[in-house]
C-alpha cells in the first residue's frame, strides 16, 4: 500500500471496527438504518432486501480480523438468509449475491448454488426476465433497476442456462429503463399491464432520476462485463449502455455525492448512492481501454469524499431510504456502509472485485 491511501486505511478499519459494535447492538436481527441523532439502529427479523449487505459486512470485518469468532458470526448471519432464496422476488440477487460472495466456507457455497437454481426457475422467457415478484408487496410483474444488481452474477452462477437468463434480464431493464432521449433520467420502474406491454410504474414507484437505480444499473453492467466472455452477452451493447448511464446519471462530472432525486436538487443527497457508483466505476477500471484510469481516479474521489466529509464513527451518514415518503432521509444505510467498506478494501487491493 503507498503512502497515498493510507486515509482509506483508516477509514476501513473505522468501518470494519464499527460494525463489531452493530452487531453487539443488533443481535440476531438485521441492522436496516441508523438514526443521526441518537445512532440507534433501526432492524428488522428477516433482513428484507438489506440483509445480504449486513452477512457481506460481517465477512469483510472477520477477513480483516481473522479472528473464529467473528468468522462463525458472519457464516450464522449468511445462514439466516437461507429461506430468500425460495421467495418471489427480484431483489434475491441483492440478498444472496452479496451475502454470499464473500463466503468461501461450504454452507454459503450451497446456499448460493440452490438461490441461482431458484432464481433461475423464475426467469420468464415470455417477459425476458425475472418478475420483481410479489414477497416485498405490490404487482408481481414489475421491473426494478434495484432488481438488476447482483441478479447477473448470481444468475450467471448457474451454468449455460442461468448466463443466458442473466444476459437476458440485464438487456430487458436496459431495453426499459433507458428507452428515452438522450438527455432524459432512466426510468427505473415498470409494470407489465399484459396486452398493452410495459408502462412505467406510478407513484409512489421511484421516479426517472433515482440515483440510486442509476447507480444500481451501472453496477450491474460492469458486472456484466466482467462475465462477457461470449455473444449472448452483447458485450458491445453493455460498452453502449455503460457510456450512456455514465453520461445520463452524471458519475464522472456530477456532484461526488448526488441528490437521492436528480429532479430535485434541494432534497437529500444519498451517499449510499454515492458508494454503490464508486464500486461500479471501480469495476469498469478493470476492463481495458483508454478511460480505466479516470474511472479509477473518480472513485477514489468519491470513497475519499465520502470518508472526510459524510463518515462518522465509522458510519456513513447522509444516506437517504425513501426521499419520497421522507423515510429515513439522513441515516446510515447498512448498504451504504457495506459499498464503502468493499470500495475501500478493493482500493487497498484486499478485495477483489472479480469475485463479488
Amino acid at each position: 500500500m503507498t503512502g497515498e491511501l493510507t486515509w482509506a486505511e483508516r477509514a476501513s478499519a473505522s468501518v470494519l471496527h464499527r460494525v463489531g459494535a452493530t452487531a453487539r447492538a443488533a443481535g440476531e436481527r438485521f441492522p436496516l438504518y441508523a438514526d443521526p441523532v441518537d445512532g440507534r439502529w433501526t432492524t428488522t427479523g428477516r433482513g428484507s432486501w438489506t440483509g445480504g449487505f449486513w452477512a457481506g459486512l460481517l465477512r469483510l470485518r472477520a477477513r480483516r480480523t481473522g479472528e473464529a469468532a467473528d468468522r462463525a458470526a458472519a457464516a450464522a448471519c449468511t445462514a439466516r438468509l437461507a429461506p430468500w432464496a425460495e421467495a418471489d422476488t427480484a431483489a434475491r440477487g441483492l440478498i444472496l449475491w452479496y451475502g454470499t460472495a464473500l463466503d468461501d466456507g461450504a454452507e454459503a457455497r450451497l446456499l448460493r448454488e440452490r438461490a441461482a437454481r431458484c432464481v433461475l426457475a423464475a426467469y420468464e422467457p415470455a417477459l425476458g426476465l425475472v418478475p420483481w415478484g410479489a414477497a416485498l408487496g405490490g404487482p408481481r410483474l414489475r421491473a426494478r433497476a434495484d432488481g438488476v444488481p447482483g441478479l447477473v452474477p448470481l444468475l450467471a452462477s448457474a451454468g449455460a442456462a442461468g448466463e443466458a437468463a442473466a444476459a437476458g434480464h440485464l438487456h430487458r431493464h436496459l431495453d426499459l429503463c433507458l428507452d428515452g432521449s438522450p438527455g432524459e433520467r432512466p426510468s427505473p420502474s415498470w409494470e407489465f399491464a399484459g396486452v398493452t406491454g410495459w408502462r412505467p410504474c406510478p407513484e409512489p414507484e421511484p421516479e426517472p432520476g433515482w440515483t440510486r437505480g442509476e447507480a444500481w444499473l451501472l453496477l450491474a453492467v460492469a458486472d456484466a462485463l466482467l462475465r462477457a466472455g461470449n455473444a449472448a452477452w452483447r458485450p458491445e451493447r453493455l460498452y453502449e449502455a455503460a457510456e450512456l448511464l455514465l453520461l445520463k446519471g452524471r458519475f464522472l462530472h456530477g456532484p461526488l455525492v448526488p441528490p437521492a432525486r436528480a429532479r430535485h436538487p434541494d432534497g437529500p443527497v444519498d451517499t449510499s448512492a454515492a458508494a454503490i457508483g464508486a464500486v461500479a466505476l471501480l469495476k469498469l477500471a478493470l476492463l481495458p481501454g483508454p478511460r480505466s484510469a479516470a474511472y479509477r481516479t473518480r472513485a477514489e474521489d468519491v470513497l475519499r469524499h465520502l470518508t472526510r466529509t459524510h463518515c462518522a464513527e465509522g458510519l456513513l451518514w447522509d444516506g437517504c431510504y425513501d426521499a419520497a415518503t421522507d423515510t429515513a432521509t439522513r441515516h446510515a444505510l447498512v448498504w451504504g456502509d457495506f459499498f464503502l467498506a468493499l470500495g475501500l478494501g478493493a482500493l487497498l487491493g484486499d478485495i477483489d472485485l472479480t469475485e463479488v
